[in-house]
C-alpha cells in the first residue's frame, strides 16, 4: 500500500507539472522567468507569465514528486513513513476539493488513505 501510495503522488506531481507547462503552455513563458520579469511582478495582480510560473514550477507538483520518490525510498529500505506525511496530504487534499471541487483531488485522498493503512498494518506487524 506504501508503494502505491508513493507512485500515486509522484504520478499526480508529475502529471500536474508537465500539463500545466504543456497543455496550459506555462512554458512559452519561459523567457520572461529566466529574464527577471517576474522578481517585481505584484503577487495580488500576477501578470500571465508569474501565474503561468505558480501553475507549473513554483506550484505544489515538484514538491509532490519530492515527497512521493521520498515514501518510495524509504519503503524500498523497509522504513515506514511518518504518518504524519499522510495526515497532510490528506487535509491539504480536502482543503483542496472544498475551494475547487472539479479537481483531481481523489487521487491524493487515496494515496493519503494507502499511506495511513500501510503505516497501521506496518505498526501491527512490528508490535506483533
Amino acid at each position: 500500500m506504501i508503494k502505491w501510495a508513493g507512485w500515486l503522488i509522484v504520478l499526480f506531481g508529475t502529471l500536474h507539472t508537465i500539463g500545466a507547462l504543456t497543455v496550459e503552455e506555462a512554458a512559452t513563458h519561459a523567457d520572461a522567468w529566466f529574464s527577471g520579469a517576474l522578481r517585481d511582478d505584484d503577487l495580488s495582480a500576477m501578470s500571465p507569465a508569474n501565474s503561468a510560473y505558480w501553475l507549473s514550477l513554483g506550484s505544489f507538483g515538484v514538491p509532490l514528486v519530492m515527497v512521493g520518490l521520498t515514501v518510495l525510498w524509504l519503503d524500498r529500505r523497509g522504513i515506514t513513513p511518518p504518518s504524519f506525511i499522510a495526515w497532510i496530504l490528506g487535509l491539504w487534499t480536502v482543503i483542496d476539493a472544498v475551494v475547487l471541487t472539479l479537481t483531481p483531488w481523489p487521487v491524493l485522498l487515496l494515496a493519503a488513505v494507502l499511506l495511513l493503512v500501510g503505516a497501521g498494518r506496518a505498526s501491527r506487524h512490528e508490535v506483533g
